[in-house]
């Protein structure tokens, strides 16, 4: 995590703009904006401004005070202040908190307030839409002034026609203070979560980082990937044919396409439509390939021996590109500047991955080398290496586990130590965490149990709980919901089925079975469930460290020039001049060490990075 502070949680007030004797680094500030208006409110802040000038106080404040930005969400608050280019600090942004402490995607401000509250989420009110054709319904009443209705919920319009409404300017201080009162809420729930004043301190710094991807996300959705037209022009070409000029042209270009694949065809079978899966099946059998379905997986066995299985495969590649990533694709997304853009999230709901749209985050690989640098600068390319097995180690607390990753390659050490090939060892760490327990797999995890039972046990006990609709919590505190919803905060059945230091949540529908669901079923269900937990632990684990990776490179990328153009899964692409790329180099590789000591808490787990300079994103190995 790239920041670290001290807080102040008194109750705003003081001059408008003034600085309160001692107020420290990092201090909360509210920044609500709505409408044509924005209004900053903390210790010592406490100003309404035309929306146009936020960026301009923003920068001051930052500049004088470095105050913690607090926010509804980034995207609401912050969207302004990062595209007039303002970079931001310190961040708590009360959606990503309210995803990290209760699971779920639904963070509106309503859901925040109602969980801070302890108010049913069920009940949460919904923006009414306007019926088209109406300036409004038959039945509407005066507007309540009321931010809160009588049940405690928060209004649905809370940060749109109700706030912004130009004649009643003292609404966005109204809506600023509550969203002070949930920042307090969610810092005191954090706090419930630890079982030690350590253990809160490495959770707070999680929301910190998690609010930071949240910016980051803003500035990727502004910056964009930079793109080389004419070699998209020219991939695009390969695969789809030419740019067609009228519907007449695009069909038969298609067809071209298809007859690559129709050549191979059975007589009979040559008018097979390739777009129907229930044709190409047919089409399959006729040519003796008896298939259950005609999933890529499932076929890929046929390719070496059956040229119309291979040919169906390259087709569908192409197809892909032509119809998802073609030319109305590269028209629509990629701009005038040459870069690609699309909405990214900072977390996906589940395990709290980052996601983007566009095809940002699923760009096929024959497209990569359209991702190039642009002039006079670079392309450093930073994945992190194993970092499932790593973050396991973090998790579980494992010390012989956490001594094999001061090796560069982690399977080796931990073949050493079971006494076979490296090749065995690896199959039977990532069965150990994805589940697999048949084959190779089954025997080598029985060797992987009696040598690193801690370990182990932590995805064990992950099992039990996805089993039984036990939610889960990662290392960093989110909640990953596996059923009912859990109880409050705070309560559950004990440290020890959840990671060290964070207390424990259970279900209260015991993981019984849906009703009329048969026992094979239940079973196959319940296995399934166990095996997704047992994953999800690590993998929102690792999410976690990524985000703060990324955070703390963003926070430090300053003074060499270079922008975060993209994050994917485990991986950074970085853009910075030719003159800054080792110095970059280096930067990626002393984040990670500051970002996983502060997430981890400890030093005893190693991470690394394989990390490259190219011109395009398809140069770098991996």
């Amino acid at each position: 995590m790239p920041d670290s502070d001290t807080r102040a949680t008194g109750s705003p007030g003081g001059s408008p703009g003034g600085s309160p004797v001692g107020s420290p680094v990092g201090f909360p500030v509210v920044l609500v904006v709505a409408g044509a208006s924005a209004h900053a409110l903390g210790e010592g802040v406490d100003e309404l401004v035309p929306r146009e000038h936020l960026p301009a106080l923003v920068t001051d404040l930052e500049r004088r005070r470095g105050p913690r930005w607090v926010v509804w969400s980034a995207a609401s608050g912050l969207r302004d202040v990062v595209d007039a280019g303002v970079a931001v600090g310190r961040c708590w942004d009360l959606a990503e908190a309210h995803r990290l402490l209760h699971g779920g995607w639904a963070a509106t401000p309503g859901h925040v307030w109602a969980a801070c509250r302890g108010l049913d989420e069920d009940a949460v009110p919904r923006a009414r839409a306007h019926r088209r054709g109406f300036d409004a319904d038959l039945f509407d009443v005066p507007d309540d002034p009321a931010l809160v209705d009588g049940a405690g919920h928060l209004r649905a319009d809370a940060l749109g026609a109700w706030a912004g409404d130009p004649g009643r300017p003292t609404r966005l201080r109204e809506l600023a203070g509550l969203a002070l009162r949930c920042r307090d809420d969610q810092a005191r729930s954090v706090a419930s979560l630890a079982g030690d004043p350590d253990t809160a301190a490495r959770l707070e710094r999680v929301v910190w980082s998690e609010s930071a991807a949240a910016v980051l996300c803003l500035e990727l959705e502004r910056d964009g990937l930079p793109i080389d037209r004419a070699t998209a022009v020219s991939l695009i070409a390969d695969a789809a044919g030419p740019r067609a000029s009228d519907e007449r042209d695009a069909a038969r270009i298609r067809a071209e396409r298809d007859a690559l694949v129709l050549r191979h065809a059975p007589p009979g079978r040559e008018q097979t439509d390739l777009r129907n899966p229930a044709q190409v099946k047919a089409l399959l059998a006729a040519a003796g390939v008896d298939v259950p379905n005609t999933r890529a997986w499932v076929l890929e066995p046929y390719r070496a021996s059956v040229p119309l299985v291979e040919a169906l495969l390259r087709w569908r590649a192409d197809e892909r590109i032509a119809t998802t990533y073609g030319y109305r694709w590269l028209d629509s997304h990629v701009g005038p500047d040459d870069r690609l853009r699309g909405a990214w999230s900072a977390c996906d709901g589940a395990a709290g991955r980052m996601t983007a749209q566009n095809g940002l985050h699923n760009l096929p690989a024959s497209l990569r080398p359209a991702v190039a640098a642009e002039p006079g600068h670079v392309l450093v390319r930073a994945d992190l290496g194993q970092v499932e097995p790593r973050v396991l180690a973090v998790v579980s607390g494992d010390r012989s586990f956490a001594a094999a990753t001061r090796a560069d390659d982690l399977y080796a050490p931990v073949a050493a130590e079971l006494g076979t090939e490296r090749a065995k060892a690896k199959i039977a760490v990532l069965a150990a965490m994805y589940g697999q327990r048949s084959g190779a797999a089954g025997q080598a995890l029985g060797d992987l149990e009696r040598r690193y039972p801690v370990a182990m046990g932590l995805l064990d006990r992950a099992y039990a709980d996805g089993v039984a609709r036990r939610p889960l919590r990662t290392w960093g505190g989110r909640l990953i919901r596996l059923g009912a919803a859990g109880p409050p905060l705070g309560e559950g059945a004990g440290a020890d089925e959840d990671a060290p230091g964070i207390r424990a949540t259970e279900t209260t529908d015991g993981g019984r079975a849906s009703a009329g669901e048969d026992g094979a079923a239940r079973a196959a269900h319940d296995a399934a469930r166990g095996r997704y937990a047992r994953n999800a632990v690590i993998q929102g684990s690792a999410a976690e460290l990524f985000k703060a990776w990324a955070a703390t490179v963003r926070a430090s990328l300053g003074p060499v020039g270079g922008r975060i153009v993209l994050c994917l899964h485990d991986e950074l692409l970085v853009h910075v001049p030719v003159a800054r790329a080792d110095e970059t180099v280096a930067l990626v590789a002393r984040c990670l060490d500051d970002a996983a000591r502060r997430w981890a808490g400890t030093d005893a787990v190693r991470f690394v990075t394989d990390t490259s300079v190219v011109g395009r994103w398809s140069d770098a190995k991996g």
